[in-house]
């Protein structure tokens, strides 16, 4: 190609593949988001360094939320303060089973009231996936958002073995994890991936993320 095309072309291939990074940082060949420090200036996502404490504030729409875990063990304690709210700003503080991996804000229902969403992997050789997560309900105080358990759905779960990756993307909340074979052993499965695609909607006592879309490849 010519040098001057490359050079038009450079930066449209720099940002496609910084889409594919916070998408699924653990894709292969494509660089991972720079860990979270204690201190960092203000991000929409954040990867936790392995073995390490997290801590990171992640803001949208004017409202912060500033996360941490221990990540000392196999059992952890996290803690997400908001600020920006127009009435709570009360501390959530949970045990949660597993180590952050990472944390994410977005607005999936662009109603002007972000959500912090909280990825949490367990420890062993499954490193089951799941999330703690809330929206900023009309801007006034946060409410809780639900993910179904894959293993609660009979067709969903079939071939999962957890190793789960969560990403927000183009307005959806999106969970995958590799699809295991009979005989496949843990760590090297052959069926392929399962892609989950959410909506956020309201639910009973909060808010759901809701299937809408299931992708197989």
């Amino acid at each position: 190609m010519h040098p001057i095309a490359m050079k038009r072309l450079a930066p449209a291939l720099a940002h496609a593949l910084a889409c594919c990074a916070v998408l699924f940082p653990g894709a292969p060949g494509v660089a991972a988001q720079p860990a979270a420090q204690a201190g960092t200036s203000e991000t929409r996502r954040a990867v936790a360094a392995p073995g390490k404490p997290f801590d990171a504030t992640l803001g949208l729409e004017g409202i912060r939320f500033r996360v941490t875990a221990t990540n000392e063990g196999s059992i952890n304690r996290l803690r997400i303060v908001p600020s920006g709210l127009e009435i709570d700003h009360r501390t959530i503080e949970k045990e949660i089973d597993g180590s952050v991996s990472a944390a994410e804000v977005a607005d999936l229902n662009a109603d002007g009231s972000p959500e912090i969403y909280v990825y949490v992997t367990s420890a062993g050789s499954g490193s089951y996936g799941s999330i703690v997560a809330f929206s900023a309900n009309r801007r006034k105080s946060l409410a809780e958002i639900y993910l179904p358990p894959v293993a609660d759905n009979p067709n969903l779960a079939k071939g999962y073995m957890g190793h789960d990756e969560f990403a927000v993307a183009g307005g959806t909340f999106v969970q995958r994890f590799p699809l295991y074979r009979d005989g496949d052993a843990n760590g090297k499965p052959t069926g392929g991936t399962r892609e989950l695609r959410y909506r956020l909607v309201p639910g009973e006592a909060g808010w759901q993320l809701w299937l809408d879309r299931t992708v197989e490849r």
